[in-house]
């Protein structure tokens, strides 16, 4: 946060009292009466010129916060995205094949035991000869309520359609999300100005992407040949984007407002380079009563090392940056890495981590 007045409370008694002292022309002790007026005045103007600096503050992008960092994006035509509904594939089933087609009509409702209702997104059809038909759904409570359903969970038809018989989710309801914080508003308010480009830009394609939903955590775009441009998502946590996603970012990116008409846009989620990490540390003698400390922090820099991979597209894996966060603990002596190798990761995968293995090789002097 920037200083643009004080607020330290003692420079401001010190100041106040030197003033006080030159007015009345006597110098003022701790004990004297005027002192504990002093005190309060200073106390009421530093609290006062906290409150002006922080109020000056959300005028800026860095610091602002809340309300202040909403009316900011404004500017840029950028909205705090609202809490975001679970997302679904519901399957029916009718019991026989029939020679015409049965119709789920949009906004046929499910529920896994009466509290949480998911509905269908759009209109499906089990075609005559066909046993079932898959569609997709979203809860009807925005925010996490309807995340962590397994397949099968999602049982119970609210909605009595004839011919059906049964109704199940396939997929894992995943990816409601409540309102967008602020720290990845302030993300998207400095990307923002890649919006008006009309050319297709890079960065034009990341913000949009990034406005499908708050839980896309990094965007590459990449163009294979000329008039096709390739969008690769990946979520928060590393977690690959189920079909769900894809669709809604595909949408978002093919609108006739965002997408130039010459470009076709594909999405789709990164494909996965595994890699395994076997890693030997040494300590120096010395530290060998902080062996368990030293050992927690090892462990703390690999997870780290492991992190960094899977949250970003196109991330090599580089083993000397994992020694490098090894060698930064206090009483580290060196670091064996067996595993993994150098690997280059494209614009279009992800490095993820299978098997980790940290190993304490013993003391050494220093």
């Amino acid at each position: 946060m920037l200083n643009f007045v004080n607020y330290d409370s003692q420079k401001i008694y010190r100041e106040i009292l030197e003033k006080t002292e030159e007015i009345l022309g006597r110098k003022i002790y701790p004990a004297d009466p005027v002192n504990l007026l002093v005190s309060l005045l200073s106390y009421v103007v530093s609290v006062q010129n906290f409150q002006i600096n922080d109020a000056a503050n959300q005028n800026l992008l860095a610091f602002a916060r809340g309300e202040a960092l909403d009316r900011l994006g404004e500017l840029l035509g950028v909205k705090r995205l609202p809490a975001q509904p679970s997302r679904t594939t519901l399957r029916f089933y009718i019991n026989s094949p029939k020679t015409f087609p049965v119709v789920i009509p949009q906004g046929t409702e499910a529920t896994p035991d009466q509290k949480i209702f998911f509905k269908t997104t759009k209109e499906a059809v089990i075609n005559p000869g066909e046993t079932y038909a898959d569609v997709d759904a979203v809860c009807e409570t925005p925010g996490t309520a309807g995340n962590g359903f397994q397949p099968g969970q999602i049982n119970l038809l609210v909605t009595p359609i004839p011919y059906v018989v049964k109704v199940e989710n396939i997929t894992t309801s995943l990816y409601g999300s409540d309102v967008e914080d602020d720290e990845r508003l302030r993300e998207r308010i400095r990307i923002a100005p890649e919006k008006f480009s009309n050319a297709g830009s890079k960065g034009a394609y990341i913000y949009w992407a990034k406005t499908a939903h708050q839980d896309i955590s990094d965007v590459s775009v990449f163009s294979p040949e000329p008039g096709k441009v390739t969008v690769v998502v990946l979520m928060k946590d590393g977690e690959l984007p189920t079909d769900e996603i894809i669709n809604l970012v595909r949408e978002t990116l093919t609108d006739e407002r965002v997408r130039p008409l010459t470009d076709l846009v594909e999405v789709k989620a990164p494909s996965v380079v595994t890699y395994d990490v076997n890693l030997t540390y040494y300590i120096k003698k010395d530290f060998v009563p902080l062996q368990q400390s030293i050992d927690r922090q090892v462990n703390e820099k690999v997870s780290q090392f492991v992190n960094e991979t899977k949250s970003h597209i196109g991330c090599d894996v580089n083993p000397s940056r994992l020694i490098d966060l090894v060698m930064s603990i206090r009483g580290v002596k060196r670091v064996e890495v067996a595993n993994p190798l150098f690997i280059p990761v494209s614009v279009e995968s992800v490095a993820q981590a299978e098997k980790v293995e940290v190993l304490y090789g013993g003391a050494e002097d220093a």
